[in-house]
């Protein structure tokens, strides 16, 4: 296997992670959870899967993104200027167009979705380089540019805000490994751009 490839395959674990910490709490997710978080090496990543060992809840997980709840899991309540309904029909398309069917049981612009087709995203990535397929792993690159662009990063912050003053360990944790990962994506977003530029 290829360092990138390898690369990838790490890079689809974390994001999965983030994705199922970001989901309701059952018995199945908790066994996820063990099985994931023994496959990544992120410092941040691994205490936000251990301190969900000890705090997850469904009922944690309802009060604090039901109504009346602290955070916005959802990425139509930060944003004012699309209407909800072109919204969801943008990501389904998308998610059509890869072939993606969430596990989780939430709406298309919840951020367990959206994280968790970023994974996805980078799981194709990887079988597109181990199979030397160029241009398909551009169309998935593209892709994941594309959505943590558009609509992982308008939720991300405004998540991470309210999150951060939860006094959820957990969450809180899982909110800033994400906007991390939005960060990185945006310097490496922004390289590729100015090599591009560059004659």
């Amino acid at each position: 296997m290829n360092p990138t490839t390898i690369e990838l395959l790490r890079d689809a674990a974390e994001w999965r992670l983030i994705s199922l910490l970001f989901e309701c709490p059952s018995d199945e997710w908790h066994a996820q959870l063990a099985e994931l978080s023994a496959e990544v090496t992120d410092p941040a990543l691994k205490a936000a899967a251990e301190a969900a060992r000890e705090e997850a809840t469904p009922a944690l997980y309802h009060t604090t993104f039901g109504p009346g709840g602290p955070a916005a899991p959802r990425e139509v309540s930060h944003r004012s200027n699309v209407l909800p309904g072109q919204l969801l029909g943008e990501l389904g398309a998308l998610y059509q167009a890869f072939a993606y069917k969430p596990t989780s049981p939430e709406a298309p612009d919840h951020v367990a979705v959206e994280a968790g087709f970023i994974a996805y995203l980078c799981l194709k990535q990887a079988y597109a380089h181990e199979r030397n397929d160029a241009d398909q792993a551009a169309i998935a690159t593209d892709a994941a540019r594309r959505l943590i662009a558009d609509h992982l990063r308008p939720l991300a912050e405004p998540l991470a805000k309210s999150l951060a003053t939860s006094g959820i360990l957990y969450l809180s944790q899982t909110a800033s490994a994400l906007l991390e990962r939005i960060r990185l994506a945006a310097v490496q977003s922004s390289k590729l751009s100015d090599s591009v530029k560059s004659p």
